[in-house]
């Protein structure tokens, strides 16, 4: 059975809201991405116009790419784990290393079906925003298929984002 489509009209709005503030402060931008699997990236890159302050990203999925490439320490992930707001805070700071950027966003969490905890179950989401002097976080928790989850974590991130701007001002 095909998945039912999602309608990312409102992310495909914060998205150009967040490009206007990012253009209107000269500021760039990049992602890393564990659960959405590039989603993000390609949500701000559907913006004319993007090149602008887009970056780029990483799809860092695996707890391996995570440590190996984006830099998150293997110590964080073993006390806190993948999912957790540690790892989305570094997450979002090391992206703006790599890619030079005057911010970064990071989402990682659990889409499911599988791979819930009481502690952590499925839907739960982390997102970070972070600057060279700032960062902000956010524990979120979502209901529904994997695409919805993933779809209403972008919104999130993209909101997020948006605060973290409105309040550098």
């Amino acid at each position: 059975m095909k998945p039912k489509k999602v309608d990312d009209h409102m992310s495909a709005n914060y998205a150009e809201e967040l490009g206007n503030l990012l253009s209107a402060k000269s500021q760039t931008i990049a992602v890393a991405e564990s659960c959405t699997g590039g989603l993000l990236g390609s949500t701000l890159t559907d913006v004319p116009g993007s090149s602008l302050y887009f970056l780029g990203g990483m799809v860092a999925y695996s707890d391996t790419i995570k440590v190996e490439l984006l830099g998150v320490p293997a110590s964080t992930i073993k006390k806190n784990g993948a999912v957790s707001e540690k790892t989305s805070l570094i997450m979002a700071s090391m992206i703006t290393d790599h890619f030079v950027s005057d911010i970064g966003i990071a989402i990682t969490g659990i889409m499911g079906p599988s791979g819930g905890s009481p502690e952590k179950p499925v839907g739960t989401v982390f997102l970070a925003v972070a600057s060279e002097d700032d960062e902000i976080s956010k524990e979120s928790h979502f209901k529904g298929t994997r695409e919805e989850i993933k779809t209403a974590s972008v919104r999130a991130a993209l909101r997020l984002a948006i605060e973290f701007l409105d309040d550098s001002c």
